[in-house]
């Protein structure tokens, strides 16, 4: 260095200098977790919508239509009869059911509350037949069922109009479903076959009476879903109507 050479002091380099400016990481990490979120739940909703139309396929040929009146007919299992009657019966009386649970026949003039409602306790059968009337499925299940049959059953009926279930102790299947004249018996609540028996017959305007009829609560002094007629376990006695209603 020469004579009277100024000696240049050199500026300390930041290490920030080197590496640029500073990314924002917790903006990217905010950011990249927004859209695993979003993907996330874009496959669960593809998969579900597509669960969905599956259902749909399947239970396409259990729709009722002008020319396809009673799909329940293709239903493994599924009993078919005419209910010899459809009188009403007093609070009071009994009727004569050849089976339990009862799909149709005299029953009592109140109905049971049937828009998606499920009971703990047995009702009486009169009331529910009569919403058999009206285009309801009832669900029938004998208490000891498992907590997962129990709650597979209950997912088909809360929240659904013209749906109801409740539990019979002396019906001789673990589960039975039942509309106006309809009646299938089954192991576990696993079965494909409920929800075949659902689509074919719940408000089938084809198979049953009374095409409109309400399944909304009546009240307390007919029909309170909150404290509703009880289930007698005995059998009908001498006094009790036919079945058909005649006296």
């Amino acid at each position: 260095m020469g004579k009277g050479a100024r000696t240049r002091s050199r500026k300390p380099t930041s290490p920030m200098g080197k590496m640029g400016a500073s990314r924002p990481w917790g903006t990217i990490a905010a950011v990249v977790g927004i859209l695993v979120f979003a993907a996330a739940v874009f496959g669960y909703v593809y998969i579900s919508s597509g669960d969905k139309r599956e259902r749909e396929t399947a239970l396409g040929p259990f729709v009722p239509s002008e020319s396809n009146q009673d799909p329940s007919r293709k239903i493994p299992g599924v009993v078919v009869t005419e209910p010899p009657g459809a009188d009403h019966v007093r609070p009071d009386q009994r009727v004569a059911y050849q089976g339990t649970p009862p799909y149709g026949g005299a029953h009592d003039q109140s109905w049971a509350a049937c828009d998606g409602v499920v009971y703990s306790q047995a009702i009486r059968v009169e009331n529910a037949v009569h919403s058999l009337e009206h285009g309801a499925v009832w669900i029938a299940y004998r208490p000891e069922i498992s907590k997962a049959d129990l709650d597979a059953l209950r997912a088909r009926v809360e929240g659904t109009n013209y749906a109801l279930m409740s539990p019979v102790p002396t019906m001789d299947s673990p589960i039975s479903l039942q509309s106006w004249g309809h009646q299938l018996k089954l192991d576990n609540a696993a079965d494909e076959r409920i929800d075949q028996f659902i689509s074919a017959l719940r408000v089938n305007r084809f198979a049953h009476p009374e095409v409109g009829a309400t399944c909304a609560p009546l009240g307390p002094g007919r029909f309170d879903p909150d404290n509703p007629p009880p289930f007698d376990p005995t059998p009908p006695g001498p006094d009790a109507v036919p079945v058909d209603g005649a006296k």
